[in-house]
């Protein structure tokens, strides 16, 4: 199995060796258009990754707006409610002062 090895790099060596000057020529525009063609490939991905990034921060920072947004929105109607219902109390803290003395006035009579 090692002889075939062997035997099998020797003759892909002599192979190579026996290439012309422009098949090696072609051989390494080639592999120089695939590394160009990877390299490209690379920065679209960094590029892309970047985007990416500040869709997601721009999202994450309009989200965060929102929220606040909505947590103004509900400590209003919070306070709202808390003067409405204080609103209502006193109206009734009058009523019942006034029937009071509607009563009294009775009672003397």
């Amino acid at each position: 199995m090692r002889k075939i090895i062997i035997a099998s790099m020797a003759a892909a060596a002599f192979s190579l060796a026996a290439c012309s000057e422009k098949a090696q020529d072609e051989t390494a525009e080639a592999g120089a258009a695939v590394a160009d063609d990877a390299a490209a490939a690379g920065d679209a991905v960094a590029e892309g990754a970047a985007d990416a990034a500040d869709a997601t921060a721009d999202a994450a920072k309009d989200a965060g707006a929102a929220v606040e947004g909505a947590a103004k929105d509900a400590g209003n109607a919070v306070e709202g409610t808390v003067n409405a219902a204080g609103d209502a109390a006193k109206a009734a803290g009058d009523k019942i002062a006034t029937e009071t003395k509607k009563a009294e006035a009775n009672d003397k009579k």
